[in-house]
C-alpha cells in the first residue's frame, strides 16, 4: 500500500471545515518544530518516511487570453444570435421585484449565473476574488457573511448532510442569503442559516462553481460509449484500485453534469441552478423554495415561457436561454505544446491518470449539425469513483455515495484558479496529493490511491512536466 506524503496545504481557502482547526495547529507546531531543528530553513514542501520529497511546483494560472468562453464553429446564424442572448441572460443581474430580471429569492446564493462562473471567461469557474462580497448586503439585505466565505476563496454553497434533529437526511442546498431588507422585498422578514451550528456538528459540507465550457458536446456522448471505456483497461484499472460506475438519471440514462453526476443534460442543470442558487421559480421547479408569508413577492413561476414573443429568441424562458448559451460553449483549447508538455502528457498516461481523466469522446450524429462528430477533450470518464473519507462530503445524490464524485473535467485547468470539489486549494500539486485517502469503517480507500503513489515515485523532471502538462490544458 502506497503511503501519502505529508504537505502542508497551501490553499488560499481557509474555512472548509471547523473540525480541522485542531489538526492545522498541531501541523503548525510540528511545521516550527521542523524549522527549528533546520536552523530557520524551510523543510521540503512534502515529507515522508516511503516516498520521496516532492520537487513539482505549481506554476499557477497561465497568462494570456482566455483559452474558453467562445461559441462553437459552424453554427447558424440563429443558433448563434440565441446563444449570444443566453450569454447576456447568464450575466444578467436578477432583482426580487420592478423590472428586468426579477424573481431573486426569498433565499438565494448570488444574483447572477456569471458572478461565479467567470473564470477564464463568462461560463467558467470561480474567480480569484469572492464575488459574493459585492452581493449579500446588496440593496439594503441585511445578510451576515457565512464565516466560511474568504473574501480571496471560492464561492461556496452549502448543504448540510442531516436536518436539524441529525437522524432525518437532508443533502440539499442551504442557501447562504436571504432578501429581508432589501428595498424590493417588501416587509419578508426570514433568518440566515445556522451555518455556525451546522459546522460544530461536522453537519456543513461545501461545493466551488465548476465550468460550463463543452456542456452541448458532453451531453451528448453516447451512453454505450460511456459504458465501453469503463469496461476498458480492466486489468491496469484493477492493478491500481480503479472502478468507478455511472450515476443514472430518472430515465436510466447516464447524467453526467455536476460534482456527482446529478445531471443529465444542460437545460436540467439550467433549471435546476436557476431555482436553488438564485431562487428564480421557473416552470420545471414552479414553487419558491420558502412560501413564508410575505415573502412570496412575484407570480409564480416568476421564469416562464413568452407567449407573446415575437422571435425565438425572447419566446423561451431564461433557464432554456441558459441552456442553449451554456451548450454552444465551446471546449477550453490548451496552450502551445513544447517538449515538457509533451512529456508530461506521455507520464500522465504512463502512471494511471488516464485510466480516469479519459482524453477524449466523439460525438454522435447530432440534430445540430456544429455539434456532430465532434471530438471533444473532457478528459473525464464522466463516472463517479470513491475517494475515501478525506474528501467525502457525506452527501448522497442518486447512485453516488458520500464518498464518490465524478471524475471532474480536466480542460481548462490551466486556467483555472481553484480545484476540488470545495475549492480546498489552488496547487495542482496539492490537488493531487489530496487526491490520497486511506479509507476508514465509513469509506473505502481512495480509487486514486495507486497514482499518486506512483505520482510519489516520478523523477523531479517527470513530476514537474506532467504539473505543466496539466497547466497547459
Amino acid at each position: 500500500m502506497f503511503s501519502k506524503p505529508k504537505r502542508l496545504n497551501v490553499s488560499r481557502h481557509k474555512g472548509s471545515r471547523l473540525r480541522g482547526i485542531a489538526c492545522s495547529l498541531a501541523l503548525v507546531v510540528l511545521f516550527l518544530s521542523a524549522l527549528a531543528v533546520l536552523g530557520g530553513q524551510a523543510a521540503p514542501r512534502h515529507s515522508s518516511n516511503w516516498a520521496p520529497p516532492l520537487l513539482a511546483i505549481d506554476p499557477g494560472p497561465r497568462g494570456g487570453p482566455p483559452g474558453a468562453g467562445t461559441f462553437i464553429r459552424n453554427l447558424t446564424t440563429l443558433q448563434r444570435t440565441v446563444a449570444v442572448v443566453g450569454q447576456g441572460q447568464f450575466q444578467a443581474t436578477h432583482n426580487v421585484t420592478g423590472t428586468g430580471e426579477i424573481g431573486l429569492g426569498p433565499r438565494f446564493d448570488s444574483n447572477s449565473c456569471s458572478s461565479c462562473h467567470s473564470t477564464p471567461a463568462v461560463g467558467g469557474s470561480a474567480p480569484t476574488s469572492n464575488p459574493l462580497f459585492a452581493v449579500y448586503q446588496l440593496n439594503g439585505a441585511q445578510n451576515s457573511m457565512p464565516f466560511f466565505e474568504t473574501a480571496s476563496g471560492p464561492p461556496l454553497t452549502a448543504r448540510f448532510q442531516f436536518q436539524p434533529n441529525l437522524l432525518t437526511p437532508d443533502g440539499n442546498v442551504h442557501q447562504l442569503f436571504v432578501i429581508t431588507g432589501r428595498t424590493d422585498a417588501g416587509s419578508c422578514s426570514i433568518a440566515q442559516p445556522d451555518f455556525v451550528t451546522a459546522a460544530s456538528q461536522n453537519n456543513l459540507f461545501f461545493r466551488q462553481p465548476s465550468p460550463t465550457f463543452g456542456a452541448g458536446m458532453l451531453e451528448l456522448i453516447l451512453d454505450s460509449d460511456i459504458i465501453a471505456n469503463m469496461n476498458a483497461n480492466g486489468s491496469q484499472k484493477q492493478a491500481l484500485g480503479i472502478s468507478g460506475h455511472p450515476n443514472l438519471a430518472e430515465d436510466g440514462s447516464i447524467a453526467r453534469f455536476g460534482w456527482k453526476a446529478q445531471h443529465r443534460s444542460a437545460i436540467i442543470a439550467s433549471f435546476e441552478q436557476l431555482n436553488v442558487e438564485m431562487g428564480v421559480t421557473n416552470e420545471s421547479l414552479p414553487d419558491e423554495l420558502d412560501e413564508t408569508s410575505g415573502c412570496v413577492l412575484n407570480p409564480v413561476p416568476e421564469d416562464h415561457t413568452n407567449f407573446s414573443a415575437t422571435s425565438f429568441s425572447t419566446f423561451t424562458g431564461d433557464a432554456e436561454r441558459l441552456a442553449i448559451f451554456m451548450r454552444f460553449l465551446d471546449q477550453p483549447k490548451p496552450a502551445p505544446s513544447n517538449p515538457s508538455i509533451r512529456n508530461g502528457q506521455t507520464v500522465f498516461g504512463s502512471i494511471g491518470c488516464i485510466l480516469c481523466h479519459t482524453q477524449s469522446f466523439t460525438t454522435p450524429s447530432s440534430s445540430v449539425r456544429a455539434l456532430s462528430k465532434i471530438v471533444a477533450k473532457p478528459f473525464s470518464d464522466l463516472l463517479v469513483h470513491h475517494m475515501g473519507p478525506c474528501l467525502a462530503d457525506n452527501i448522497v445524490q442518486g447512485a453516488a455515495g458520500g464518498d464518490e464524485f465524478r471524475t471532474a473535467p480536466l480542460w481548462g485547468a490551466g486556467q483555472r484558479i481553484f480545484f476540488l470539489h470545495d475549492g480546498r486549494t489552488s496547487d495542482v500539486v496539492q490537488a493531487i496529493e489530496d487526491h490520497f485517502c486511506t479509507g476508514n469503517s465509513q469509506y473505502p480507500d481512495s480509487e486514486a490511491n495507486g497514482v499518486v503513489g506512483a505520482f510519489n515515485n516520478l523523477s523531479a523532471k517527470d513530476q514537474q512536466d506532467l504539473i505543466n502538462f496539466l497547466r497547459a490544458l
